[in-house]
């Protein structure tokens, strides 16, 4: 008789743990690593350059680099596949070949190529997971770089080449690079999703962590306020 009562009790202790998890500090979240900065480097170049890299779930990613200053426009999308599979759901069973990337647009002269690769591998992402970030699993979820110029692979190469020389990780690094053929901006609702969101669960545990990080790690490349897709477009 007094079944019901006591499933509903264990029901809110469930939810009330479950809060409390992930109001815990954010130990589940990758770690930042401090690392060098890297000893080869894009040549300074004129008009905006784009840079292509997948790190798990682009919410973070695009998180960080929205709050980076020289960043233009960081745009979550996909990379990897075709456009024929570049939506959300066909994504997500880790089949299509795409990854999970964002597309950042930079300003050359206050930002190099160099210094958001080592933003990318210090606070946005672990590159030294195969396959998976943190919570989510599968190849729609590697650490890949995408080139958009022979200048890029080189000096992707040399920075992991020098990163793992340097063992500044307790393990390899697993980021693949391979030339840029498309990248496919994600629907809507994924754009800006860090700063319209930061109280959900998923983004306060695993990715708030990675702006502080960039806010604590690179505070001369740091701005408070967010570059977002939805102020570029309404500018355009």
């Amino acid at each position: 008789m007094r079944r019901p009562a006591i499933l509903s009790l264990l029901a809110a202790a469930a939810t009330t743990a479950l809060a409390l998890a992930f109001a815990m500090p954010s130990r589940a979240a990758e770690e930042a690593v401090v690392i060098p900065a890297p000893a080869m480097d894009a040549a300074p170049a004129a008009g905006l350059q784009t840079a292509v890299i997948a790190g798990g779930c682009f919410w973070g990613v695009q998180g960080v680099f929205q709050h980076t200053a020289g960043v233009v426009n960081a745009v979550s999308g996909y990379a990897g596949g075709t456009k024929a599979t570049a939506d959300y759901q066909t994504v997500s069973s880790g089949r299509t070949g795409h990854a999970e990337a964002v597309e950042i647009k930079y300003d050359p002269k206050k930002i190099s190529y160099g210094k958001i690769l080592q933003i990318y591998f210090s606070v946005a992402h672990d590159p030294t997971q195969l396959n998976r970030q943190g919570p989510d699993s599968g190849p729609q979820y590697r650490s890949a770089i995408f080139t958009t110029s022979d200048e890029q692979k080189k000096v992707a190469e040399a920075y992991i080449a020098q990163l793992n020389a340097a063992k500044v990780y307790g393990k390899p690094i697993v980021t693949k690079i391979g030339a840029l053929e498309a990248f496919y901006p994600a629907e809507a609702y994924h754009q800006d999703y860090l700063t319209l969101h930061p109280n959900q669960p998923y983004i306060a545990y695993n990715d708030i962590p990675k702006v502080e990080n960039l806010k604590k790690l690179f505070a001369d490349n740091y701005i408070e306020k967010p570059t977002l897709v939805s102020a570029s477009k309404a500018t355009n």
